[in-house]
């Protein structure tokens, strides 16, 4: 009970966080991480951990909601046959050797790398959302070695920042000509692929920092844990019955305009 009344603003703002990730999730189809990990960024650093530790941390958890959450959406999106196992079957080896190695890079190298690629990240998807719809660049899916290549980077990328993989690999897809609906459905999958291996990476091999917030094991704040995936989980669907009665284009472009100022904010205090 003292450790509640202690720390009452923290585990409100951190269920906050899961409430705001599963509107948007359920809203815009918006993964939880491009969300979830900046907005722990900076609530670490306002409890005094250090930037470098925060982003470490905040990676790490992000990776461990996404779990649970894209297991209901993959029972959703399979259901409505959207799910490409095909592809999936392709993709999981070379996605998981991203996985892995971007995983032991989380533990390893310095957490402003891992802010300036979050940023970048930020900034190209917030603008991929405002341009709205976009022609393809290519006619098909590469062969089986460009899709290796697509799989692994993918994997790597989203495990060093903490997405699940929705962010990068739908555009992905869709600029290679494939269906948006199927595009969707497989990164819901895509996501369990990254998350799990990583959290568990993360959690077991990962040395929790000096400096990290309280409820930190390995690198995973399992408090935050505790705090966002409930939340997140029980208002995603309530997110997708506003999608039906309100504007979702216009709220994807003003969520866009915001994730451009957070990618930059991110960005400004590496460089700067």
């Amino acid at each position: 009970m003292q450790f509640i009344t202690e720390n009452l603003p923290t585990l409100l703002a951190m269920m906050g966080t899961g409430v705001f990730a599963g509107l948007l999730a359920g809203l815009l189809g918006v993964g939880g991480g491009i969300v979830i990990v900046p907005v722990l960024f900076f609530l670490f650093q306002a409890l005094g951990v250090s930037a470098q530790t925060s982003m470490v941390v905040a990676t790490a958890t992000s990776l461990a909601t996404i779990v649970p959450t894209s297991l209901s959406s993959i029972r959703a999106h399979l259901a409505k046959g959207n799910v490409d196992t095909t592809l999936l079957k392709n993709w999981a080896l070379f996605m998981l050797l991203g996985v892995l190695a971007g995983s032991y890079l989380v533990t390893q190298v310095n957490g402003q790398w891992l802010t300036l690629l979050f940023g970048i990240i930020a900034c190209l998807s917030a603008i991929n959302m405002l341009v709205g719809k976009k022609a393809a660049l290519t006619e098909s899916l590469p062969g089986r070695a460009g899709q290796s290549i697509m799989a692994g980077l993918i994997g790597l990328f989203s495990s060093m920042v903490g997405i699940g993989g929705g962010t990068l690999t739908v555009p992905t897809l869709t600029f290679c000509n494939y269906p948006a609906h199927r595009a969707v459905g497989t990164a819901a999958a895509v996501g369990l692929i990254i998350s799990l291996p990583a959290a568990l990476m993360l959690s077991l091999a990962g040395t929790a920092p000096t400096d990290a917030p309280p409820g930190t094991y390995g690198l995973v704040n399992w408090i935050g844990f505790a705090c966002i995936v409930p939340l997140t989980v029980l208002f995603a669907p309530l997110g997708a019955a506003l999608a039906a009665k309100l504007d979702a284009a216009v709220l994807k472009k003003i969520f866009a305009v915001i994730l451009i100022i957070t990618g930059l904010r991110m960005l400004a205090q590496v460089l700067l």
